[in-house]
């Protein structure tokens, strides 16, 4: 049976029997959805967390790209929906810290595919054979990416210099008088406090963080706790990315966004920060689920992934080129310049360059 979103139920695509899912009534179907509960950090780090939060699944590591696919017990070959190589499941079983949260997907796959062929009809460079190919190939992969969520209070005490500026009028060589843009510097230190909720950092080393950055925004507030059921139908990607390894990089975006703080908190139209020292405190997490539908495309030797947000359909992928478009494309650039002075000079000068 597979899970469709759409109608929180438990669908057979043989015989058409439904099954609903507990707790229906709950998230993204109405009513009130339950609260995710965060964990800690430290406990986690610890390898503390209680047995409740942990879980293994069957998973199988694709020898190329190195995703790791939970695959069911039926599955014994499948084809890697990151890179279209195919992957052969032995494979043992991986030990991690479970999902607390799922963003179900919105979309069908038939919505997917149709943002993806609207998104390739765009690119006027795209081979024509690719956009083809991508038109009558075979079925897109429903995948629920991994992510960790990171919620931390922050207090800052800093050092810095603000900066006011003003204007004095100074004579140039010429003789001609004209303002000129200076800054007066006074010393400032103060202190700034931010709680940071749900910092969203990629777990996953499959995807480019190019592609999956612009996939955003999404909307964690139709995330619903957890439950295999959710699953059904669909691949999930176990975690790459390990917990403290994903801290670090929103230790960056909280950095960055305290500079920010502290900037706004000096004034005057130029600030210097020297110092600041910045204490982190009750940081908690989740590891969460959010919906991706991918196509992996191997066109002329070369693979062409595309994929779309299951909640948005907003559309990132590989940009293929055509150099023959390009040298059509240069062609008739040089032949539209070439018309162009052509007249320019008929206008003006009657034709005398050409002749």
């Amino acid at each position: 049976m597979r899970f469709a979103p759409s109608e929180g139920k438990l669908i057979c695509d043989h015989c058409g029997h439904d099954e609903a899912i507990e707790d229906k009534t709950a998230g993204p179907w109405g009513g009130e959805a339950p609260a995710l509960v965060e964990l800690d950090y430290e406990a986690a780090i610890a390898a503390k967390l209680p047995a409740q939060e942990m879980e293994e699944t069957r998973v199988s590591q694709c020898p190329s790209c190195g995703a790791q696919v939970t695959f069911t017990a039926a599955n014994h070959s499948a084809e890697c929906p990151f890179c279209a190589t195919p992957v052969v499941t032995d494979t043992g079983t991986h030990r991690h810290i479970k999902p607390k949260g799922v963003l179900p997907f919105k979309l069908t796959e038939k919505q997917a595919h149709d943002a993806m062929n609207g998104w390739l009809g765009r690119l006027w460079f795209a081979p024509n054979g690719l956009k083809d190919y991508a038109k009558k190939g075979r079925k897109m992969d429903g995948i629920y990416v991994p992510y960790w969520t990171y919620d931390a209070d922050t207090a800052t005490q800093y050092q810095g210099q603000r900066g006011d500026a003003y204007y004095v009028t100074v004579r140039g060589n010429d003789g001609k008088s004209r303002q000129e843009r200076r800054i007066r510097w006074s010393r400032r230190s103060g202190r700034v406090a931010r709680f940071f909720d749900d910092i969203l950092i990629l777990a996953s080393r499959s995807l480019p963080k190019r592609f999956t950055d612009r996939l955003a925004p999404w909307d964690l507030t139709a995330l619903d706790a957890y439950r295999p059921e959710f699953l059904s139908g669909f691949r999930a990607e176990g975690y790459t990315v390990e917990l403290a390894e994903g801290f670090e990089e929103a230790k960056q975006i909280i950095e960055a966004q305290i500079r920010e703080d502290i900037r706004r908190d000096i004034g005057g139209d130029e600030q210097r920060i020297d110092n600041m020292q910045v204490r982190i405190d009750d940081v908690t997490f989740k590891h969460i689920l959010l919906p991706v539908w991918l196509a992996a495309y191997k066109y002329r030797g070369q693979t062409f992934r595309f994929v779309v947000n299951g909640q948005t359909g907003k559309v990132q992928g590989e940009r293929p080129w055509s150099w023959v478009k390009i040298a059509i494309a240069v062609v008739l650039a040089a032949i539209a310049i070439g018309a162009g002075l052509y007249v320019y000079d008929l206008v003006e000068n009657g034709g005398a360059a050409f002749k």
